[in-house]
């Protein structure tokens, strides 16, 4: 007499495959199912608090000039090497503070000239050396300096008062730029959109 199992009669009449013997799963040999999307957390910090709400007129590799462009009045022409974090409503007399996207150590902390108070850090993104510019922030709430080692989320200074010496003239907001290689570039906009290609999107890397 066979010992297998008879076929089960369908709805419809028709018979359906001899079901195969049960499985323990506790004594399986068989190996664990991964996900196929497993959730990925960012390599990489927030320069300010809601930061990604905060890019709402100068995206990376936006390209102005003084007749065309989201902010009036605008003195600058090229393709934006870097994101613009803008301020929210009711942070425009307070303290905004910015901290570190990544670990590394201080480059530079100075003012330069479309900028205002600048801080510079190198860090390693994806297997690659950058540097990584902070402008318009308050040159005296500045406390690193060149040598300091630096980790992400660690406060290094707040925005510069808008239309004053620390923001060099423009409005109050964050510009943050992720340059590939070791050398230290304040270049704000770039006059060919193939140039860009030495800078990275910190909203693609933080995706």
């Amino acid at each position: 007499m066979s010992n297998r199992t008879p076929a089960t009669p369908a709805p419809d009449g028709s018979k359906t495959a001899v079901s195969a013997p049960e499985t323990d799963i506790s004594t399986s040999s068989e190996p664990a199912v991964r996900p196929s999307n497993p959730i990925k957390t960012p390599t990489l910090g927030l320069p300010l608090t809601d930061a990604l709400s905060r890019v709402s007129k100068k995206p990376f590799g936006i390209k102005v000039s003084p007749g065309h462009s989201p902010v009036s009045p605008e003195r600058f022409s090229g393709s934006h090497t870097g994101v613009d974090f803008e301020i929210q409503p009711g942070e425009e007399n307070s303290d905004v503070p910015v901290s570190a996207i990544c670990d590394g150590s201080v480059l530079a902390t100075r003012r330069v000239s479309g900028y205002g108070g600048v801080l510079v850090q190198n860090c390693t993104i994806e297997k690659q050396t950058v540097t990584v510019l902070y402008g318009h922030l308050k040159l005296s709430s500045m406390k690193l300096k060149s040598g300091d080692t630096i980790k992400k989320a660690e406060h290094i200074g707040i925005l510069g008062a808008a239309y004053s010496y620390d923001t060099d003239g423009e409005r109050k907001h964050l510009h943050l730029s992720i340059h590939n290689g070791d050398k230290i570039v304040y270049l704000g906009y770039a006059q060919k959109e193939s140039d860009l290609s030495s800078w990275l999107d910190f909203i693609k890397l933080y995706k």
